[in-house]
């Protein structure tokens, strides 16, 4: 096939180029801004376009498909040709449930925990020799790329975010998928851009469901109360589904991560902590099963598995002055919860620092800045940080410091909206008996730690 992707430097649609190229398509792409990562590796893979920007000449009768990318705009010279010369335009989850049709899809959907729960059981299932089509949100130890496509794969392993699907599609992506095996996390109201209304959003997983392929399997957590009323109304009118419920196993913190120990008994050491990941280990593990693995073999390739790339990573660790920092992707506030309340778990004899930047269109909206009261309360010393020049890009009303303070109701909050303030502050964290707790979905601005020596404090 000839494929276009326009909007090719996105995180996603780079893979995408990346995967259709290695399965001997015939790719070409382009964007307005391509950066590092994305940069390096279509260049390395010869694919990197010759120029950026937009140029309506690239769009030709005999491309078979042209790819469409969410940082694209509806006036787009490109998609505007394609739309003119009457192309096959598709997001990529379009495209994607195209190339998996013949494939049994297992989709792991949910507000949180999607990319570590998909991690999880591509882990499990390439380190016990078998192949996957994938499409998962992190780059993951082990995979060359985020998205592979093969003809002689069964299984297609996606991750099913709820999204839109791109700027003239817009339906959620997972709605595109049909999945076999889903799993579910949870519901925590997000993307206050597109679901202005928490209902809005509850209602895309009610419509997700129902997309599930007959005889299928839904896992879902029985810990969250607004997917077991979502669950509860599409269990009654899709009786051929067969409901497959998990929650947290009961486990403890060791030197190098938790014990944990499953509901039939079986009991295993893993390199994650806090009660968050061990409910997405329970998750994957009951997908797996579905999937047709034992899980004793599942617990047995988990072993060695350490997370996906920024979901909790350690950026540095000094283990003769207890002192760690961790990196990690929340964003949404029960994402700040679970992530706070797994670290404060296992470091309990140790002060936390937690730093979190509002960088998305939710976490920078006043009317959605309240949902984060007490997402902040778990650790020591809290610290909010975002960028004005952020809020104006975005074309949001102006936000000031004493504002998101009292939004998350914490007295003692420091909240700080500039690059230089925050390195200051990042510089005073104590480098001995501490825990430094870095979360974004951006990169704080360019700001980054710097694990010079500190004296401790009380």
């Amino acid at each position: 096939m000839r494929i276009h992707l326009i909007a090719v430097g996105g995180s996603a649609m780079h893979n995408f180029a990346l995967a259709l190229a290695d399965a001997g398509h015939h790719v070409t792409g382009s964007d307005d801004q391509i950066f590092e990562p994305s940069r390096g590796r279509l260049a390395a893979a010869g694919l990197l376009p010759d120029q950026e920007g937009w140029d309506a000449h690239r769009i030709t009768p005999d491309l078979d498909v042209v790819i469409l990318g969410m940082h694209a705009r509806t006036d787009n010279p490109e998609l505007l040709r394609a739309q003119e010369l009457d192309l096959r335009i598709q997001s990529y989850p379009e495209f994607l449930r195209f190339a998996t049709e013949s494939k049994r899809r297992m989709v792991v959907a949910g507000s949180h925990g999607k990319t570590t729960v998909t991690s999880m059981i591509l882990h499990a299932w390439h380190t016990s020799g078998r192949h996957a089509d994938l499409m998962v949100g992190a780059q993951l130890e082990g995979f060359d790329r985020m998205v592979d496509l093969q003809e002689h794969h069964e299984w297609a392993v996606i991750e099913g975010d709820e999204y839109l699907s791109s700027p003239v599609d817009l339906r959620p992506k997972f709605l595109w998928y049909g999945p076999h095996v889903t799993l579910v996390t949870g519901i925590a109201w997000d993307h206050v851009n597109v679901f202005p209304t928490e209902e809005d959003y509850i209602q895309q997983f009610r419509t997700y469901l129902q997309t599930v392929q007959p005889g299928g399997t839904v896992v879902h957590c029985t810990e969250d109360a607004l997917l077991e009323a979502v669950i509860d109304d599409v269990r009654s009118i899709r009786s051929d589904i067969d409901w497959v419920p998990y929650s947290t196993p009961d486990h403890a913190p060791t030197e190098g991560g938790s014990q944990v120990t499953f509901e039939d008994g079986a009991t295993m050491e893993v390199a994650l902590l806090g009660a968050h990941n061990m409910q997405n280990l329970a998750g994957a593990r009951a997908c797996c099963s579905a999937m047709g693995m034992d899980v004793a073999e599942f617990d047995a390739h988990m072993l060695d598995f350490t997370g996906a790339a920024r979901r909790l990573e350690v950026m540095h660790e000094d283990k003769s002055q207890r002192f760690v920092a961790f990196r990690d992707f929340a964003h949404a506030p029960s994402k700040l919860k679970a992530t706070q309340a797994s670290v404060v778990g296992q470091f309990p004899q140790r002060q936390v620092t937690a730093c979190f930047e509002l960088h998305t269109f939710s976490s920078l909206n006043k009317a959605f800045i309240p949902q984060y009261e007490d997402a902040m309360n778990a650790v020591d010393h809290a610290i909010v940080y975002f960028d004005p020049a952020v809020v104006s890009h975005k074309r949001l009303p102006a936000l000031d410091a004493e504002f998101v303070k009292k939004a998350f109701g914490r007295e003692s909050l420091e909240v700080i909206t500039s690059k230089e303030a925050l390195a200051e502050r990042l510089d005073t964290v104590p480098s001995s008996d501490h825990v430094l707790l870095m979360m974004s979905s951006g990169r704080f601005g360019g700001v980054e730690f710097n694990p010079t020596p500190r004296p401790a404090t009380s």
